[in-house]
């Protein structure tokens, strides 16, 4: 698989070898790691909003499902900082009223 990704971030388990122990130690190894967490963050998004299993078939319904449920939840962070603009102007208005 690690001629497919550019850096794989995920820990090896059990005693690392020297080699494994400075690779897993680096800087860049560990910011990497850390951006994977909120990759599976927004994975886990996606499986709560729809994305859990894929009903259809075939290749183009797979991209088509996939497409669909990456709208809807990024829809609905629009909609969530709409929510917080909104309720900003309104705490605005009644401080100065």
């Amino acid at each position: 698989m690690k001629h497919v990704l550019e850096k794989v971030v995920l820990p090896k388990k059990g005693k690392l070898s020297d080699k494994d122990k400075e690779i897993e130690y680096s800087e860049e190894f560990i910011e990497v790691r850390r951006q994977h967490s909120a990759v599976e963050s927004a994975i886990n998004a996606l499986e709560v909003h729809g994305l859990d299993r894929c009903l259809d078939h075939g290749l183009y319904g797979f991209k088509r499902y996939v497409s669909l449920a990456v709208l809807a939840r990024n829809i609905q962070k629009v909609g969530a900082i709409l929510r917080v603009k909104e309720k900003k102007a309104e705490e605005r208005l009644k401080k100065a009223a």
